[in-house]
């Protein structure tokens, strides 16, 4: 069985997505004694001496100046993780929450939060026993942490809050993991921290990476469908403008064409478009931005994933406890808000591609809304109303989260990220994204049907192969919404943009 050790290393998003998804199995450094022992002591000693530490002999955020005498700084900690339990909302994913564990046990394990071992191997306990916190979706601001949704993922280790075990909704009393007593800061630190935003990214970027594939894919169909030329895609046209993402693009479209004897069919037709439209022709250059967008995204979480974000931060090598500000979510606010913007365009020039193909002044013979008798039947008209309205969606929804800073905490907390809610908004465009795109490649494929006796490229003619094999053409109207959903299912669950 494949194994992720949590030793405070770096994490990839891979391995992350990994646990999310694939359930692989976490388990705690067999050194973690060793690793942690230190950065306690230096909590312990503090403790002792009566200093004023944040956070260890102090309150919190505008009670920091509130002195904690030693007898009360246990009961605070339960105090705090009970406090923060405030969000609203539905519940997170249980991907979501897979994530967010071996992220937050990752952060405590590194040594410079002053938890003891229990701690992490709690976390990673209901990571493998599947015992997963029932985390609301709503009331993080992306600063001190993700600090609600990180409360009510913490609970269920103090014996406290609902758990899901087995698909069923409990009590964590009642799940059978056995509570751990919290010592002096430990209730802080299963606070603090950004896990919950970079949880949200890591899966974001799985899911539009796959997005940007099956944009590819069904750009390929639509040039195809429409008539258009494969020559925008040439490898010597990309090279002169050497963007990797774009470069990736043209090359998986171009592929996908090769061979293609609807294409060869009017490759010398004079009387054919001299150029196709933005929407085919400059596909690999908004495809390919995105690509790139998402690359950064990529490069802000793996440096998320190899870094202290708790505070204070224990520096064991000195015997120091270090107030910063490490858990300010203001670097995945911005990556995510930039990734929302991103993805939402696949949608908006995917719109565009189906409309072209419905109209029959621009389809090039194609009868009206790709319907068998145009008139008596609608054919996929409301696709794109459906398609148009989910662009408008996404319109609203690419506004910037971290622009919209709300003081906290008595402006002691006076700028914050808003990166949870940056990384919400852009779960909801990836919806939106795919189910454009879904629309855009059933009719693509309606669009190749009519092309017959002339045959699609290997390439395309595989993906529309495999459409069929799930969605009839459309010979007369009949509802779409269950074969709208299909597509979708089919670009999710990658059986369209696997090998592609």
């Amino acid at each position: 069985m494949e194994e992720l050790i949590v030793d405070g290393g770096p994490l990839t998003p891979s391995e992350v997505v990994d646990v999310a998804y694939r359930r692989i199995v976490a388990r705690p450094a067999a050194d973690l004694d060793a690793r942690l022992g230190p950065a306690r002591e230096v909590v312990e000693r503090a403790v002792e001496s009566g200093d004023v530490v944040y956070g260890i002999t102090t309150g919190f955020g505008a009670l920091a100046n509130t002195h904690i005498g030693r007898e009360e700084t246990e009961s605070l900690q339960y105090n705090l993780l009970r406090s923060h339990a405030a969000g609203v909302g539905e519940p997170v994913s249980d991907e979501l929450v897979r994530a967010m564990l071996v992220l937050r046990a990752r952060t405590l394990a590194q040594g410079h939060s002053g938890v003891r071992p229990v701690i992490v191997e709690k976390l990673l306990e209901m990571l493998d026993r599947d015992i997963l916190p029932i985390v609301p979706s709503q009331g993080s601001v992306g600063a001190s942490g993700d600090l609600a949704p990180f409360a009510h993922l913490a609970l269920p280790i103090i014996g406290e809050g609902i758990v899901k075990v087995d698909g069923k909704v409990v009590p964590a009393s009642e799940s059978g993991l056995e509570p751990v007593r919290l010592g002096t800061k430990e209730g802080l630190s299963l606070l603090n921290g950004t896990e919950g935003m970079t949880a949200m990214g890591v899966l974001a970027l799985d899911l539009c990476r796959n997005l940007v594939v099956a944009a590819d894919i069904a750009a390929a169909l639509s040039v195809e469908a429409l008539l258009g030329s494969a020559g925008p895609f040439q490898q010597r046209v990309h090279d002169l403008r050497p963007h990797p993402g774009q470069a990736a693009s043209a090359q998986r479209i171009a592929s996908l064409l090769d061979g293609s004897p609807i294409v060869a069919s009017h490759a010398d037709d004079f009387d054919h478009a001299v150029q196709d439209a933005y929407s085919l022709r400059c596909a690999p250059q908004v495809h390919g931005a995105v690509n790139d967008t998402l690359d950064h995204l990529e490069s802000v979480l793996t440096r998320e994933m190899s870094s202290v974000v708790d505070n204070p931060i224990v520096f064991p090598e000195s015997g120091e406890v270090v107030s910063g500000g490490n858990f300010h979510g203001q670097p995945l606010a911005f990556a995510l808000d930039f990734s929302t913007i991103a993805v939402a365009e696949l949608a908006s020039i995917a719109e565009r591609r189906t409309d072209r193909l419905l109209d029959p002044t621009r389809s090039q013979g194609l009868p009206a809304f790709l319907a068998r008798d145009p008139g008596v039947n609608t054919g996929y008209m409301i696709g794109q109303y459906v398609q148009a309205a989910l662009v408008g969606e996404n319109r609203v929804l690419a506004h910037p989260a971290s622009v919209e800073s709300i003081p906290t905490s008595g402006s002691q907390e006076d700028h914050v990220s808003m990166g949870w809610g940056a990384g919400k908004k852009l779960f909801e465009v990836i919806d939106n994204v795919t189910h454009v795109i879904a629309i855009e490649i059933l009719c693509a494929v309606q669009g190749l049907d009519y092309r017959k006796p002339l045959t699609p490229a290997a390439g395309t003619g595989r993906i529309a192969d495999l459409v069929r094999d799930e969605i009839p053409p459309l010979e007369g109207d009949r509802p779409l919404t269950a074969e709208f959903e299909a597509a979708a299912t089919m670009i999710r669950d990658r059986s369209l943009t696997s090998g592609v």
